[in-house]
């Protein structure tokens, strides 16, 4: 069976976390981030774990220099993608927010790949730094309007994921 990689995208708040687990608990999927090994190095540097405006500002603006730097988000993305190719499951959701960084694990991957941004109302207001502000400056290949409760929103993404990993070209949820 084939593998997809879904690069995953959209506002704090939008519940990208909370789809993806509930497609985790049907299939074997799984998910990372690019933000992990800044998160950890941000840990080290005395960052509770809280996500307030300014610690969305400090992961930002580390994980900008640390791109720069030795491009450490997407060397770790590309690793656990290395690692999901050999894995059982199916599907890996990878969470990146910078358009430049989509696009440059988009030309490395080989295999299927897609893009999706999740889009929720009341979520559309700027945070103060640009790896969330910019969230819709992509191309996405699909957005999924999560506009839902949860229990019938998580039941409408994991039917979106079943079409986008089959193929299937009906488009309920997505746009």
């Amino acid at each position: 069976m084939e593998k997809l990689a879904i690069i995953i995208n959209g506002r704090p708040g939008s519940g990208k976390d909370s789809l993806c687990d509930a497609v985790i608990k049907q299939r074997r999927a799984g998910k990372i981030s690019s933000i992990d090994p800044i998160a950890d190095i941000a840990r080290k540097g005395g960052w509770d774990g809280i996500k307030s405006a300014a610690s969305r500002k400090l992961l930002s603006d580390l994980k900008r220099i640390f791109s720069e730097y030795n491009d450490l988000p997407n060397r770790y993305v590309l690793e656990k993608y290395h690692e999901f190719l050999q894995s059982g499951d199916d599907i890996l959701f990878i969470h990146i927010r910078e358009k430049d960084q989509i696009e440059d694990i988009q030309n490395k991957i080989f295999g299927r790949c897609v893009t999706l941004l999740i889009r929720r109302p009341g979520t559309e207001m700027a945070v103060g730094n640009p790896s969330d502000d910019e969230v819709e400056q992509f191309p996405y290949d699909f957005s999924y309007n999560n506009d839902k409760p949860l229990d019938q929103s998580e039941s409408d993404f994991i039917e979106l994921c079943e079409k986008r990993y089959s193929g299937s070209s009906s488009e309920s949820a997505i746009q």
